[in-house]
């Protein structure tokens, strides 16, 4: 049987408007404070890591990379092994 990892506390300190505003939205959602902070903050997360996925190329290299992606693909079981995995937020 496998049990469920102990939560971490995460600790902040507010500004009392701060902390009213946090409320106020949270109740409009119907949820609690921690939820509604750790949703804002795991959705934050998720779009800086996911802006860290750009790159960028020259003419060339990026008309290369368009016909490979436009190649059928064959059986390939990296490539396979890659699409089954998960985002840490998953």
């Amino acid at each position: 049987m496998r049990t469920q990892p102990k939560e971490t506390p995460i600790n902040i300190r507010a500004k009392a408007f701060q902390r009213e505003l946090i409320d106020h939205a949270a109740s409009l959602n119907s949820k609690t404070r921690t939820d509604f902070i750790l949703d804002a903050a795991c959705r934050a997360a998720e779009e800086s890591i996911l802006e860290q996925r750009h790159f960028f190329v020259d003419d060339e290299k990026y008309q290369a990379f368009m016909q490979m992606l436009e190649k059928p693909l064959s059986e390939n079981a990296g490539f396979k092994k890659l699409m089954e995995y998960k985002a840490p937020w998953e």
